[in-house]
């Protein structure tokens, strides 16, 4: 016989029943699957609209950049791309977007989010009034039985984001623990009151770097204004980023993929993702330089590069300030200045998102790869490859990128 102290109190009954009647919602909503092009074009105005009112979306879970890779993938003739892009509906309008891609390897088949070498975040997008972890797991049944694989894995997570928060209880932490540097324009008055809160000794010794720099010639800050002078420092960032990049003998997903110039030179003209290009200049001559995108009134900063020869002067730091600037000059909300924290970041900063690796086991073969590699030994590896001669570190990096 059951104790009365074992019966859950009132409280915790209408929370249990408030729970089924959430999840009861969630199993009545239908749950389509995209993985075409042409469905894509017919359901895009819906996904806009959805991330539109969703709190938090963020860029790289919007139908713009859902676009921007179905048309990458189509333009290199990519025959191996295989989107899967889970949706729920009321019958009336779409309701939760799970975008992904089934990749395979010699190891293992992940779903993955839709362009994951190139993007930043991976969340989902839900609308309000609905439970996440009850939409998810919809959403993840949905797309594993559509498109079978051994494993879905989710690479930087925000830790305020809806994906994190509605993750199903049988996931795991791969990889190392990030941070997301955070400019919240929106807290302040203006830029003149948000650049106060920049410690004193700090814009001290940046105005001191500048001065030291105008001696020898002006310093301007320049915007782009067209899409030809966008793809001019979309270019100059890649080149830069990427010999910094060889010099010190690593490399990145994004920049191990030949075609990941070619994504990113395609944004100069796009109308869907707005971009902001920015440089700094001395003498006329770019010294630090930064790109990104516009989107639900935050900068997403994508690409940077500076010139080294000019360290002592801190050129990144003091661009980055010109970049915020023009961020609150178009009242943008704020600035993210994402994945990895660097200490010319933390400088602007006003807060650091918490960024975690995640992976959900499908099948025996998905749990064994996730535990010996990505929970083991590819952290170690890392590790083990960051403390090598550059030269050797770099080769072992190439090699890590292959077939896992």
């Amino acid at each position: 016989m059951t104790s009365l102290s074992a019966l859950p109190r009132t409280d915790e009954r209408r929370h249990f029943h408030a729970a089924d009647r959430i999840g009861a919602e969630v199993s009545a909503l239908r749950a389509d699957v995209v993985r075409t092009r042409e469905a894509f074009d017919a359901m895009a105005h819906q996904w806009q609209g959805l991330e539109w009112q969703a709190d938090g979306a963020v860029l790289f879970q919007g139908s713009g950049w859902a676009r921007a890779i179905f048309d990458f993938e189509a333009a290199r003739g990519n025959a191996g791309f295989d989107p899967v892009v889970v949706t729920l509906s009321d019958g009336q309008r779409l309701v939760a977007v799970l975008p992904l891609e089934r990749i395979r390897t010699r190891a293992r088949t992940v779903l993955a989010p839709l362009g994951h070498a190139f993007s930043q975040y991976s969340d989902v997008l839900v609308g309000a009034g609905l439970e996440p972890r009850d939409v998810i797991a919809r959403l993840l049944r949905t797309a594993i039985k559509a498109a079978p694989c051994d494993a879905v894995s989710f690479l930087k997570v925000r830790g305020d984001s809806l994906l994190a928060k509605g993750m199903p209880d049988n996931h795991l932490v791969t990889g190392t623990e990030q941070g997301a540097p955070y400019v919240a324009l929106s807290a302040f008055a203006d830029y003149a009151a948000y650049f106060q809160t920049i410690k004193s000794k700090t814009r001290k010794n940046m105005r001191n770097a500048r001065n030291r720099l105008e001696r020898d010639g002006a310093v301007t800050h320049h915007i782009a204004e067209s899409a030809e002078e966008t793809l001019d420092v979309i270019e100059r960032t890649l080149s830069g980023r990427a010999n910094r990049l060889k010099d010190q003998g690593l490399t990145s997903r994004a920049f191990r993929d030949t075609a990941f110039t070619s994504f990113c030179t395609a944004m100069a003209a796009r109308a869907d993702l707005p971009v902001l290009a920015m440089s700094l200049r001395h003498k006329d001559e770019p010294i630090a330089e930064q790109w990104g995108f516009i989107h639900k009134q935050r900068y997403y900063a994508f690409v940077a590069s500076r010139d080294f020869s000019n360290s002592d002067e801190s050129p990144g730091k003091l661009h980055l300030g010109e970049v915020i600037h023009a961020c609150a000059e178009r009242g943008l909300a704020g600035a993210d200045l994402m994945v990895p924290v660097m200490p010319y970041k933390l400088t602007w900063a006003t807060e650091v998102v918490t960024v975690r690796d995640y992976a959900l086991p499908v099948t025996p073969r998905g749990m064994l790869v996730l535990h010996i590699w990505d929970k083991t030994m590819r952290p170690l590896f890392k590790q083990t490859v960051l403390r090598m001669p550059k030269g050797l570190r770099s080769l072992m990096m190439k090699l890590a990128g292959r077939g896992l």
